[in-house]
């Protein structure tokens, strides 16, 4: 099963005044666990970054301004993502971005239906407490020490991390695996076996009654009336 953990960074809260994408970052996920693929790219928003944006990501325009514009990327953002299902944490916010970004070149847009909001899904899952990218990491015990400023690329690959976590752990990838190995396996028949009876030599009796006279009150005697002093049963 193929998913892609996506994650944007903007120069503001809403493109509808006016703000622009400034990062993607993509990884692709094949059964909830990265394959190493990944799609990354800075893009030239075309207007100023402001202080507020700059301050969450780093990414001034004096170094976006020399990268690829959107459409000069979005063939190959397009064909990363194929028709794969995106997962996204508040994926509201990134999907209006890009849709934003589509529109403005005639593209259709991606249908939020296709989106998997793991912000929603943390939500559900432990309601009531908090589900930010950083809680989420805390709460699974994932290193987020690098992450000093928001990165699409280092956010989208601690989301992946947090996803598998949200999806159960490394228990999907392990209940495959024990699935694959256990398939071919057949049940054992075990054979049990009834007690049959043995003599005892006559040697060994003798023995065993000689032995005996030199007791005084022997338990052996008492035992020997009800079994017999020539046949015993046992398990061989």
């Amino acid at each position: 099963m193929r998913e892609i953990v996506l994650d944007t960074e903007t120069t503001g809260f809403e493109p509808s005044d006016g703000h622009r994408l400034v990062e993607i970052g993509c990884i692709e996920l094949m059964n909830f666990v990265p394959t190493g693929a990944i799609f990354h790219k800075y893009i030239n928003p075309e207007r100023e970054v402001p202080q507020e944006a700059f301050n969450v990501h780093g990414l001034s325009y004096e170094f976006l301004k020399d990268h690829p514009r959107f459409e000069e990327v979005h063939l190959q953002f397009l064909d990363f993502i194929g028709g794969s299902p995106l997962v996204i944490h508040n994926a509201r916010f990134d999907m209006k971005f890009l849709n934003a970004e589509l529109g403005r070149l005639n593209q259709p847009v991606l249908p939020f239906e296709r989106a998997i909001d793991t912000l929603a899904l943390a939500k559900s899952l432990f309601p009531g407490s908090p589900a930010s990218l950083d809680a989420l990491c805390k709460r699974f015990e994932i290193d987020n020490s690098n992450r000093i400023k928001h990165g699409a690329l280092l956010d989208a690959e601690l989301l992946a991390e947090v996803y598998l976590e949200l999806k159960g752990g490394r228990q999907p990838t392990l209940n495959l695996a024990t699935k694959s190995i256990n398939s071919g396996l057949k049940p054992i028949e075990k054979k049990f076996y009834s007690a049959r009876p043995f003599e005892i030599p006559a040697d060994d009796l003798k023995l065993h009654e000689a032995f005996l006279d030199k007791l005084k009150n022997p338990v052996w005697r008492s035992l020997e009336s009800h079994t017999g002093s020539g046949k015993a049963q046992g398990n061989q």
